[in-house]
């Protein structure tokens, strides 16, 4: 293995940095590690190698016509009669998950 002597330094938001170490602490994964190895698949794949894409966002309700969103609501009240729903709390607690 080659002796690992450059440096790559990199600015990235405070809360991505934090939570991108957590998972790599987690998963005992040392950052350097990490982006030798994204260095190493780009110089593989000539390529980066992830999708890279726009991700499609939920349609907003004024983007919605009548028809589209009395479909959306009757699915959502047949998923709450049917018990396929979550207790409030659990929900936002997922909300905050993602945010």
């Amino acid at each position: 293995m080659a002796a690992k002597t450059a440096n790559v330094l990199a600015r990235v938001e405070p809360d991505v940095k934090e939570q991108a170490e957590a998972i790599m602490a987690k998963l005992g994964i040392p950052v350097s590690t990490v982006i030798n190895m994204l260095y190493k698949q780009i110089i593989m794949t000539r390529s980066i190698p992830f999708a890279l894409s726009v991700p499609s966002a939920p349609i907003a309700r004024d983007e919605m016509d009548t028809v589209a969103f009395d479909a959306m609501m009757s699915e959502g009240l047949a998923q709450a009669k049917a018990g396929q729903g979550l207790p409030l709390d659990k929900a936002f607690s997922l909300l905050r998950e993602d945010v």
